[in-house]
């Protein structure tokens, strides 16, 4: 089993950016391929963007494209969002999820809080 911790959330003008951290512990990092996902109040959890165990390959919600990119570290055990031109509807708790490769298992963080201010 992995245990994840997100970091790097904060209040930020529309505009600028922010990067998350997502430090797994508790098993081989890379028997995971890693993603992030959003709940905004009152909305349900949305995908945003995931990266393939490698790092080769990386998915994005079409409203974020352009705009996040994301990236790991198999050394650091660390997966990672960067944000720029981030917008007020970007404004959400950040989870981080690890699948595990060839199953459905999934494991979360325990959120990190994005507030873009217009």
């Amino acid at each position: 089993q992995v245990q994840l911790v997100e970091s790097g959330g904060g209040l930020v003008q529309a505009g600028g950016s922010l990067r998350l951290s997502c430090a797994a512990s508790g098993r081989t990092f890379s028997d995971y391929d890693m993603g992030w996902y959003r709940q905004a109040p009152g909305k349900e959890r949305e995908f945003v963007a995931a990266i393939s165990w490698s790092g080769g390959s990386t998915y994005y919600t079409d409203s974020v494209k352009g705009r996040f990119t994301i990236s790991r570290d198999n050394a650091k055990n660390t997966v990672y969002l960067q944000m720029n031109s981030l917008k007020p509807e970007d404004t959400a708790i950040y989870y981080c999820n690890a699948r595990l490769r060839s199953t459905t298992r999934d494991y979360w963080g325990q959120g990190t809080q994005v507030t873009v201010s217009s």
